[in-house]
């Protein structure tokens, strides 16, 4: 890692931007402690050059500390000098915590639900983005064609995804023309939220490298195939023995998953306006999308809120090692922090018996009728980012679970963004392109 010249602190915000100040190398560990300091007003940029009405103004600042567990290395090149960088949580002091760092929200959330259930939640997302910036004309989707064209810059996203600490678990063409996907293996829940963010800046980084440009946006355009951030879970007990599966349980889930996964399902309508946080994101989500348009729950059903995913393997002890659950309505436009803490306790809801797991959807719901629908306790999610936050701001328990500065400053920015995309609906695909 020395040979970084320069360390950069990286924090983010409600809008899922990946923020950043740098100090040399040599004094990290000196400005450890203090950190550097950052507006609190901060978290109210939108994903552009504007900044909506906030708690804060010009008077407060959040101290930017990092934590140097965090700390990864992209190498260099010939032509690139290494990059450096470590995450921070943000705090309102040396010794106060910030009831806006989004970081300490997502830790709170998993270490609430490890002192409610005695489990570990471990996690794993998969990436997936559109290269774009040159003229060669994108290959046949999922061919070996496709992954050939664009072989170089997958080979140096994944070493450098290894040195920087996040190895892929999968590299792969994806429908969408010029889309890919890198995927994460499964690890403790912070950590995997810590490394989606790494992941995603390597990877942008390595694309600039080739000459492109890697945009997670949810959708690069009005007709593109949409880009998703995938999240995969399941619960380790003490042991580390994976605890998610029951073979007589409602879609083969153990009590805790089924009463954890209810009450996402319970909240989601307030939930996707967390993880689908942005206008073009309800370009992606809907009916025949492969994404998700319903509140409902299926095995190995790609068209619902939560796809069950039995493991694969004629022993059962390593089948059960790989069951887990898909959260499918969400991509890059949400922070993981915000995302990985709102499931949580949405989740721990459920764990207090408060909503019941409605039966499973056997086939695509767009396929049924309303009647069947109803009966089956299956919803339209929200079909809009105004919808999404109108559903959030009349769901009580999910506002509580925010201090009332952060709530209303993600509130503003999301009304805002709505707003802006009514304003320009032909150029907004562009502007989240390029934003993420």
């Amino acid at each position: 890692m020395d040979d970084a010249a320069i360390t950069y602190l990286l924090w983010q915000d409600p809008v899922g931007i990946t923020r950043a100040r740098g100090l040399p190398t040599r004094d990290l560990e000196r400005r450890a402690e203090a950190g550097l300091g950052w507006a609190m007003a901060g978290h109210a940029l939108t994903p552009f050059e504007d900044i909506v009405e906030n708690p804060w103004g010009p008077m407060d600042e959040a101290r930017q500390i990092p934590d140097l567990s965090t700390r990864f290395t992209i190498p260099g090149d010939a032509a690139n000098p290494a990059i450096s960088a470590v995450l921070c949580d943000s705090r309102a002091g040396l010794d106060a915590p910030w009831d806006c760092c989004l970081r300490t929200f997502c830790r709170d959330a998993l270490e609430a639900f490890q002192t409610a259930t005695g489990s570990t939640l471990v996690m794993a997302w998969e990436h997936e983005f559109t290269l774009t910036g040159d003229d060669l004309e994108p290959e046949t989707p999922f061919s070996l064609t496709a992954a050939r064209q664009r072989h170089a810059v997958l080979v140096d996203i994944e070493a450098a995804l290894q040195a920087a600490g996040v190895p892929a678990e999968t590299v792969e063409p994806e429908f969408g023309l010029g889309q890919y996907e890198i995927s994460a293996g499964p690890e403790p829940a912070l950590s995997a939220a810590d490394h989606a963010i790494v992941a995603r800046e390597v990877i942008r980084e390595i694309a600039r490298r080739h000459g492109l440009r890697a945009s997670f946006t949810p959708k690069p355009a009005a007709h593109a195939v949409g880009n998703g951030a995938h999240l995969h879970f399941s619960f380790r007990d003490a042991t580390g023995l994976n605890v998610t599966a029951a073979p007589d349980g409602p879609c083969g889930l153990s009590d805790v998953a089924a009463r954890f996964c209810a009450g996402i399902l319970g909240h989601v309508d307030a939930l996707v306006a967390l993880t689908a946080p942005s206008p073009v994101s309800y370009s992606r989500l809907g009916p025949h999308h492969w994404s998700c348009g319903f509140r409902a729950i299926g095995v190995q059903n790609r068209e619902v809120t939560l796809r069950v995913v039995p493991g694969l393997s004629r022993d059962p002890e390593k089948a059960a090692r790989s069951f887990n659950v898909e959260f499918r309505p969400i991509d890059a436009t949400a922070s993981p922090f915000l995302a990985v803490g709102a499931l949580v306790r949405a989740g721990l809801e459920g764990l207090g018996g408060e909503h019941r797991l409605p039966l499973p959807a056997e086939c695509d719901p767009a396929d049924m009728d309303e009647a069947t629908r109803a009966r089956l306790g299956i919803m339209v999610l929200p079909t809009t980012l105004s919808e999404a936050v109108d559903a959030l701001e009349a769901d009580a328990t999910v506002k509580g679970w925010f201090s009332d500065a952060l709530f209303s400053t993600f509130v503003n920015l999301k009304r805002w963004e709505a707003a802006e995309a009514a304003a320009d609906p032909e150029g907004v695909f562009a502007r989240y392109a390029r934003a993420y």
